[in-house]
């Protein structure tokens, strides 16, 4: 690798530096009501001589004589409706942390729903959540909610409505159930808020109560559900005098010790690693925090479900790991995803060369450290900026992953008081491709470049998103050509007008998404056009499935503005979208429709249908590389049945049934599901998903004519069954035990091998011609996965943690092809040889 970093991660690093500078010179941006808005109700807070104990009793002298405030408004199932119960908040402060009391009246206390769960569990209880707008910007916000047995939850509130709940901030919190309801009493420490220096400040504030056994939502002040965001509708905490912009850094060190199985000489065994690593996060400024870790680990993670992918696209998994999950709400960006953090530590992308069959490949590069630096600054400009340094991985002389640094950098102001918006992001990696294989198949830099925008007017009712990006990779030919004959790009299709370029050396894109939105108290109207040109490539940092397409959609929702009849919510949606691939070619044409209902009982019914292909649409990614092949319409309905999630037995039921290929192919899933809590500290979900799948125009390969190619696809018949598990102990709050377990099994077996005739014929029948009978059944499969763990977590003090954690994986694909029988093939799961996974990890967490 260079030893001068590319032009545009040292931008990155400029950009960073030039935000912290403006947190220190901008002045504070005082807040106010967007134009026709409520003017925000109005709390003041009381300077607390002294801290209230944190016991959940108003007993302290402060709550004496500390403003009050009780105009708590009903915003679910009706908005602006008068409250059942009464409820009162308090605020006081002082140097180091902001004191809330909230009492919850209720005449029925014997009644009040608390559930025990970990922490960041959401659970049908009671809960009253404290939401702070430290820099008083009506974008962004800090949540702390509390249930009636102290499970704690926190989130952290980005662009107006978004919440980000991988947040996680040290604070306290007691509750008391007493003859007149229940209580919370917070201690936020000021240390957990971002928010400019100044002699007084004033926040937004709102606080939410939710009824546990109605189901009824209260707020302070008054939200409006059919208004956009939240952040928005927020009140105002004014009255804060010496609060102390303290100086953030937090130290938390780990250590490690892992036992795993080995493959040695063809037997199996086991083997001990130590690993040590640590987070940093650093107040840079009042506003900014700078993120760091250094050989992170992320093994109690849940493993991710498991899946059999026959299509031509790839998969996209959730981010399961700390570091990329919290605070990454900066890194948002409208349209196109830039960056997609499961790039950082990615399974090795050159395993295939590995020729031993014994070698143990890891599922994951290690990561030698990443920092991100993170912030909002007074002028209503937020900075995010990361980079991650990740290690080369070899499997004995064989190099399966380049050592890679990964940069993003990502900029966005407010303009209108919030009410608009512009931002730019850019995303660049480099590779050391010292080694020429890896350098014949790998990209060695990319970079992607985006800016994008919002524009909401008439009190949110009507908004306006768009984006535009480009991207630029380049490698060596035999790399870029691997890059154009890939599934996201498919240059090699005979019958569209792109060609392979096998001399060239560097692939530029570009795409653009719009969209506009109308909300109002019933009806919602959302329409969007998308499109990216062919050579459109940001995989390297971020995720798009396919380029070359154009897409349009138009949705009209209608949405019942209070309880009526027979429900207590209900929802239709009217749904079309058109795409065609970027030189016109129809691609696929639906429509869609569906219906949502609540009913009184807390019952839920859910039906959607819809329709698509009609119009001559035609797949071009059917043939992987080959011609497109039209589509014959197809029919979908899903049903979902849904019981009341606050019973101790509560089932769901999920049914799909889909038909197309002028009825020669058809799918059936059924998906049963029961949530249990046979305890109040014990919550189990098992579930079980079936599906029989008729496929009769599967990809099936590509064979050579007198030097012709032929495109088959055959007859796929096949049918998955996978089994979920998990089981939630709570011990206490901060002492819990986590089980889950994912057997899947799936069975495929091809028949009736054709090949593309007249891939275009309006008749299904004539677009394939016989290839012969004795195709297909090397191909067939019966693949079984196991993916199970158990988890003990506890916080053994304010933000230290001890995981004691077991996985186990077992993969089985060389049995029985073709033919599924569940009892036999999940006895062969169960018996085949596990990769078992045994691991301790003890983190400490300091404020220094």
């Amino acid at each position: 690798m260079p030893e001068r970093a590319p032009t545009a991660l040292r931008a990155l690093l400029l950009l960073a530096l030039a935000g912290g500078s403006a947190a220190a010179q901008q002045p504070a941006l005082a807040a106010s009501t967007p134009a026709g808005a409520e003017a925000p109700a109005v709390l003041r807070s009381a300077r607390a001589p002294q801290p209230p104990r944190i016991d959940g009793r108003d007993d302290d002298p402060v709550w004496a004589t500390a403003p009050l405030s009780d105009g708590f408004r009903v915003f679910d199932p009706v908005e602006d409706g008068a409250p059942p119960m009464r409820t009162t908040v308090r605020v006081v402060h002082d140097g180091k942390a902001i004191y809330a009391f909230v009492r919850a009246y209720d005449p029925h206390p014997d009644s009040i729903v608390g559930i025990l769960s970990r922490r960041d569990v959401k659970t049908p209880s009671d809960q009253l959540k404290i939401m702070i707008d430290s820099y008083h910007d009506r974008r962004t916000a800090y949540e702390f909610a509390v249930n009636p047995v102290g499970v704690k939850r926190d989130y952290y509130l980005f662009d107006d409505s978004n919440e980000d709940g991988s947040w996680d901030a040290v604070w306290d919190v007691a509750t008391q159930v007493d003859s007149l309801g229940w209580t919370a009493e917070f201690e936020i420490p000021l240390s957990q808020l971002r928010f400019p220096a100044g002699e007084e400040h004033t926040f937004g504030l709102m606080v939410m109560r939710d009824v546990g056994r109605s189901n009824v939502r209260m707020a302070w002040p008054l939200y409006r559900r059919s208004r956009a965001g939240v952040a928005s509708q927020f009140g105002t905490l004014a009255g804060l005098r010496g609060l102390e912009s303290p100086h953030r850094v937090e130290l938390s060190p780990y250590a490690l010790t892992r036992n795993v199985s080995v493959t040695r000489a063809g037997d199996f065994g086991r083997a001990q690693r130590q690993q040590f690593g640590a987070d940093l996060k650093y107040g840079v400024t009042s506003n900014l925090t700078l993120d760091a870790t250094i050989n992170p680990d992320f093994g109690q993670v849940e493993a991710d479900p498991a899946q059999l992918n026959l299509t031509a696209f790839e998969q996209f998994f959730q981010e399961r790991r700390p570091f990329f999950l919290e605070g990454m709400g900066i890194f948002q960006f409208f349209g196109v995803r830039p960056f997609y953090s499961r790039r950082v530590g990615r399974a090795p992308q050159l395993a295939g060369l590995v020729r031993d069959a014994d070698a143990e490949v890891p599922g994951a590069t290690p990561i030698a450290g990443a920092a991100k630096l993170t912030g909002r600054l007074p002028t209503g400009t937020s900075v995010g900026t990361l980079a991650a340094l990740t290690r080369a991985e070899r499997v004995g002389n064989t190099l399966v992953e380049p050592r890679t640094l990964f940069g993003v950098g990502r900029v966005t102001q407010d303009l209108r008081k919030g009410e608009s918006g512009v931002g730019v992001m850019l995303t660049a990696l480099e590779r050391d491709l010292s080694d020429s294989a890896a350098a014949a198949r790998l990209r060695r830099d990319a970079v992607t470049g985006g800016v994008d925008m919002r524009h909401r007017w008439a009190e949110g009712r009507f908004q306006l998103r768009g984006s535009l990006q480009g991207t630029r990779v380049r490698g060596t030919a035999q790399a870029i050509t691997r890059t154009q004959l890939s599934g996201v790009h498919f240059y090699q299709k005979p019958d569209d007008r792109l060609t392979v370029d096998s001399a060239a050396t560097a692939l530029t894109g570009a795409a653009l998404s719009t969209q506009f939105l109308y909300r109002g108290k019933v009806l919602n109207v959302t329409s969007g056009y998308d499109a990216q040109s062919p050579g459109f490539e940001p995989n390297d940092a971020g995720f798009l499935s396919r380029a070359d397409g154009q897409s349009s959609f138009a949705e009209v929702l209608f949405r019942s503005a209070r309880p009526r009849y027979f429900w207590r919510n209900a929802t239709a949606t009217l749904f079309t979208s058109h795409s065609w691939t970027a030189d016109g070619t129809s691609r696929d044409h639906m429509i869609d429709g569906w219906t949502e209902l609540q009913f009184r009982n807390q019952q839920s019914f859910f039906i959607e249908y819809y329709y698509q292909g009609w119009g001559g649409a035609m797949c071009d990614r059917c043939a992987f590389g080959g011609p497109a092949l039209r589509k014959s319409p197809s029919h979908t309905l899903i049903l979902q049945l849904g019981d009341d999630e606050r019973k101790k037995v509560a089932p769901d039921l999920t049914i799909v049934a889909a038909r197309g290929d002028e009825g020669r192919s058809h799918t059936l899933r059924v998906n049963p599901e029961v949530e249990l809590r046979p305890a109040g500290n014990i919550t189990a979900e098992v579930g079980v998903s079936y599906e029989k799948n008729e496929d009769d125009a599967q990809f099936f390969g590509t064979e050579s004519v007198d030097a012709a190619p032929a495109w088959l696809f055959a007859h796929l018949s096949q049918r998955t069954l996978s089994l979920t598990g998990r089981v939630d102990w709570t011990i206490r709050p901060t002492l819990s035990v986590q089980l889950y377990a994912e057997p899947f099994v799936s069975a495929g077996r091809y028949a009736d091998v054709r090949a593309l005739a007249e891939a275009r014929a309006p008749r299904y029948a004539d677009r394939f011609r016989p290839w012969g009978d004795d195709v297909g059944t090397g191909a067939d499969f019966n693949v079984k996965q196991l993916r199970t763990n158990a988890v003990l977590r506890w916080e053994y003090r304010p933000g230290s943690t001890l995981f004691a954690v077991w996985s186990q994986g077992r993969d089985q694909d060389d049995r029985n092809p073709g033919v599924f029988a569940p009892r036999r093939d999940l006895g062969n799961l169960f018996r085949a040889r596990p990769d078992n996974v045994f691991l301790v990890k003890a983190s400490y967490w300091l404020s220094l």
